[in-house]
């Protein structure tokens, strides 16, 4: 439940805590946005991938350096070299479906190159993540808009104020939505061309 000050005729506070709450979905969709793989070299592929190591699960970025020295190469150093097999054994067990390759102090990731069947497979995930953040940013318009009703039931706002926040609030989801919409084609567009 959200806790909103509604105050008659400021409508700033409203629109400042409603782009708050939409920045979430949009932030997650973008940590989902690099987790897909386009065909180029990137770190943020690495980011969920969790170590056992040290009696715990560590994040891999956590205990080694990673970096993409080329366009289809990822490789990383652990600090600790005694934990490289167990960094080696959490990315085999994870869904990118890349062998690592171990000499002992690095590992390197040589990324494939991919075929066009695998590119679709991509670009139809894309459209799955892309609904799932349109109906988080949904979801948040709803919470705004149950609050907003609540308070006119409760005479804390009068009428046609309410009607002006929900305008407000229609106008600010579609905004996100557009922007989800422009950051899902642009990822689109990357995961056709190379």
């Amino acid at each position: 439940m959200i806790d909103i000050a509604f105050q008659e005729g400021d409508s700033k506070s409203f629109e400042t805590l409603l782009k708050e709450h939409m920045d979430n979905p949009i932030k997650h969709f973008e940590k989902e946005l690099v987790a897909i793989r386009t065909g180029r070299a990137s770190t943020g592929l690495l980011d969920g991938i969790r170590v056992e190591c040290y009696d715990q699960l560590m994040p891999l970025k956590d205990i080694s350096t990673v970096s993409a020295p080329d366009v289809r190469l990822l490789t990383i150093q652990p600090w600790d070299k005694s934990i490289i097999v167990n960094i080696e054994k959490a990315i085999q067990n994870s869904d990118l479906g890349i062998a690592p390759v171990n000499d002992g102090t690095i590992i390197r990731l040589q990324l494939p190159q991919m075929s066009s069947a695998r590119r679709e497979e991509f670009v139809k995930l894309l459209g799955k993540k892309t609904e799932e953040c349109k109906v988080s940013i949904r979801n948040v318009r709803k919470e705004f808009h149950n609050e907003v009703r609540e308070a006119e039931k409760k005479h804390i706002v009068s009428e046609d104020f309410a009607k002006r926040l929900s305008d407000l609030l229609q106008k600010i989801t579609d905004q996100f939505i557009d922007r989800t919409d422009a950051m899902s084609e642009k990822k689109a567009v990357e995961l056709r061309n190379i």
